[in-house]
């Protein structure tokens, strides 16, 4: 007898729905087919333990199992439950008619219980654009799944519940989950505020000036100066994410299995502070299998790269690209995948080797030659594609101890978003350009109009400061961006005078 059940594989953060025909004929052997990898394979020792351990078992007939389409690689455990349903239905031991109604996905314990899998969100995404009446999976990823309307979700703990379902001896209740009211519930409440920072107003400042504008930063500053701490509390005061925004977020956080628990959406703009020995691979993705790196787990979001001179070069280099198309695209000779990464960059570094720069109370002073290696390890095709350089400079003790709050999140937010809004309409006809910092050199030239007195002085700052030929249209869009914050239609002295400010590694003889 002949029985087709369905699942899904994930592809990028795309799934495709995987047809899974059972065939059970005179006989002795088990033949799974269509490309399975070895997790694949080994189904059938979960599934002959799963079945007998709830009274049913694998029939000792010709079994053939076909995943289709044939040609494309299946990967991981998330089958099982899938393979088992299809044996059950092509061997008699149940009855049912509505088997192909459902996308049923799960990995089998061996007492028949569920465990959780990757993936969820596309899979259910698809099964709706398909027309499936409902989606079966484990009770874990349930509110992952139901964030998708207009599909039956079923969470599950055991097989046995999936088996009196579609027997119908029992009800499985759906899951129902209001997911614009839960949005709008949680994307008020970031887990860090810069009111927890003392002092470091005018760090504060490039800070909003960054999230407004959209712009990548680097803070350079000796250790405990509270680079981190700021960095940290960066995604607090960026515009809340779209509905649209989060459910692309949480679709890329799905496919490498980082939705876990009680959340089923992503409320907060992501923040990743991958470690300095990662990969290449690890940071943009990749792999014999493609997964996610930490770009892409930081698309909507931040992602910091801490002591920026201490990451391997070709590291640092696999970015740029990213960087500037915002979406990485990884090769294989059958395939091609393309994960989402528009992210804002965040790094930070020690001025020096040792931490301390230029200061007599520190011992051990680095040469200038030392100092020029350790910069070196940064390209120029990287800094270039970073708008603000900031130096932070070590909290006074007064400052530390004062206990006056600082300006909240939620008031610097506010700003924030204003400016967006100035930037939504001026981009309103541009499908790739959202904000600032993402303005080609053509934009430039048009939205960045000087009068004669802030061309006069970015001319003479250039002079004066020796500024590399870079920073210059670095400094047209970080004005463009505090001109935004003001509400003013011109760009003005003061907003030219601020910006050439956030240039500090541009500077010819920074090293002294």
């Amino acid at each position: 007898m002949l029985v087709k059940v369905f699942g899904s594989a994930v592809f990028g953060v795309e799934a495709t729905t995987i047809t899974i025909e059972v065939n059970i004929d005179k006989g002795y052997a088990y033949h799974l087919v269509g490309l399975p990898d070895n997790a694949i394979k080994e189904s059938s020792y979960r599934i002959s333990a799963a079945l007998k351990n709830n009274g049913y078992q694998l029939p000792g007939k010709k079994i053939t199992i076909n995943m289709a389409p044939a040609d494309l690689r299946k990967e991981g455990s998330a089958y099982d439950l899938t393979i088992a349903m299809g044996i059950l239905a092509a061997s008699g031991q149940i009855q049912t008619k509505i088997l192909e109604d459902y996308v049923i996905m799960g990995e089998l314990s061996l007492d028949g219980g569920l465990q959780p899998i990757k993936g969820v969100l596309p899979i259910a995404i698809k099964a709706r654009q398909e027309g499936f009446k409902g989606f079966i999976l484990p009770i874990q990823n349930v509110n992952e799944a139901a964030i998708v309307n207009n599909l039956d979700v079923y969470g599950v703990e055991n097989i046995k519940e999936v088996i009196e379902f579609f027997e119908g001896k029992g009800v499985l209740v759906p899951t129902k989950i209001d997911t614009r009211k839960a949005f709008y519930d949680h994307i008020q409440n970031p887990e860090f505020d810069f009111s927890d920072v003392k002092g470091q107003e005018s760090i504060k400042r490039c800070m909003e000036i960054a999230a407004a504008g959209g712009h990548n930063i680097i803070l350079i500053g000796p250790p405990g100066s509270g680079k981190t701490m700021l960095a940290k509390r960066l995604p607090s005061i960026l515009p809340p994410m779209t509905l649209q925004e989060a459910l692309e977020t949480t679709k890329i956080h799905s496919v490498v299995g980082k939705i876990t628990g009680e959340v089923g959406l992503m409320y907060q703009r992501p923040f990743r502070s991958p470690h300095h020995t990662i990969s290449d691979v690890a940071l943009v993705g990749g792999g014999s299998y493609p997964q996610p790196g930490e770009i892409s787990l930081s698309h909507n979001g931040v992602l910091f790269l801490d002591e920026l001179p201490e990451f391997k070069r070709t590291v640092l280099e696999v970015m740029r690209q990213p960087l500037e198309d915002r979406e990485v695209t990884i090769s294989r000779a059958k395939f091609t995948v393309t994960y989402p990464s528009s992210f804002m960059l965040v790094a930070s570094m020690n001025p020096s080797p040792n931490g301390y720069f230029l200061d007599p109370d520190k011992p051990g002073m680095n040469s200038p030659v030392e100092m020029q290696r350790y910069l070196n390890k940064i390209s120029g095709p990287l800094l270039d594609r970073i708008d603000i350089h900031i130096e932070v400079q070590p909290v006074p003790f007064e400052k530390l101890t004062d206990e006056r709050k600082g300006e909240n999140s939620e008031v610097i937010r506010e700003r924030v978003i204003k400016a967006r809004e100035i930037q939504t309409k001026r981009f309103m006809d541009n499908d790739k350009v959202h904000y600032n910092a993402q303005m080609t050199a053509k934009m430039i030239r048009e939205i960045c109009t000087l009068n004669t007195d802030s061309m006069q002085m970015l001319k003479d700052a250039m002079e004066r400061l020796n500024l590399s030929a870079r920073a210059y249209d670095r400094i047209l869009k970080v004005a463009r961006t505090i001109s935004d914050l003001e509400a003013s239609i011109d760009i003005k002295t003061h907003h030219i005078g601020e910006a050439i400010q956030y240039r500090s590694l541009d500077r010819e003889g920074w090293l002294g």
